[in-house]
């Protein structure tokens, strides 16, 4: 076994992974801690401290995968989203580029890449994006038509909520989301259009409760997919190691069969 080897296989153990995940922790709480003016002025050196040793401790570990997997490393999404939010803590920060300082709270995310269990959210968020796609072009074209027709039926009256279709829009997506949708837009426009509820009802009709829902619909499948393929791997990985196992106790039985007979 190489070094390389030795290296990937105390990479990968539970134990490096469990660190790791703390260190994350513990980064995110240094990085809230750094947004309170108090603490920062009791104990703002003794942070800063400790978050650039948490950084330390990321880019070693990057450089620790780097030696193990040699090209390997940029193979797998996971590697290549941890290299670059470390890559991001790497860039200085000047004052016109505070945004940059700000995006230090991404490292936080490097959780998803070391708990499998927030992995198999993701992979199945971004394996369900393609049917995602449809059905958000059906939610653009459905917004489209209701906008158009709310600027034409309450422009008039209601200029603020339907003067425009940026403004129909945007007042249709609050309608959707359900945040003070009867109360706050749809009673009063009823007061003046006694109707309009046969308007608003099969729009909420559709979009909330049919389309949204599709939307979930999707990610749970893709969710599903994505453990039931995890787990044929650790089948098949299971399978190879007894074959191999087996292989292993066949040569031995063959080398000693062949030792008893030349006795």
């Amino acid at each position: 076994m190489t070094m390389r080897d030795r290296l990937a296989q105390w990479i990968e153990r539970p134990g490096f992974g469990w660190f790791i995940t703390a260190v994350i922790m513990v980064n995110a709480v240094l990085l809230g801690m750094e947004t309170s003016p108090r603490l920062m002025t009791t104990a703002g050196p003794l942070i800063v401290t400790l978050d650039r040793l948490c950084l330390a401790i990321f880019v070693v570990e990057i450089a620790l995968k780097l030696i193990a997997y040699g090209p390997r490393f940029f193979r797998s999404g996971w590697n290549l989203f941890d290299f670059a939010i470390v890559g991001i803590a790497l860039v200085p920060v000047a004052h016109q580029f505070t945004v940059l300082r700000a995006l230090r709270i991404l490292r936080v995310l490097r959780v998803i890449s070391v708990a499998p269990r927030l992995r198999r959210v993701v992979e199945g968020f971004v394996t369900a994006l393609p049917g995602m796609g449809s059905v958000f072009l059906l939610m653009a074209l459905i917004f489209y038509i209701g906008a158009v027709m709310a600027t034409k039926l309450f422009a008039a009256t209601f200029p603020d909520w339907f003067g425009s279709l940026p403004r129909s829009a945007y007042s249709l997506f609050q309608i959707m989301t359900l945040e003070s949708w009867s109360m706050g837009i749809v009673r009063p426009v009823m007061q003046v259009y006694p109707y309009a509820w046969a308007f608003f009802v099969p729009f909420i009709m559709v979009t909330t409760f049919a389309v949204v829902n599709l939307l979930v619909g999707l990610i749970v499948n893709s969710m599903q997919d994505a453990h039931h393929a995890e787990e044929g791997v650790r089948t098949d990985a299971y399978r190879d190691e007894v074959l191999a196992k087996l292989a292993a106790i066949e040569r031995r039985l063959d080398a000693t069969a062949r030792q008893e007979s030349e006795k």
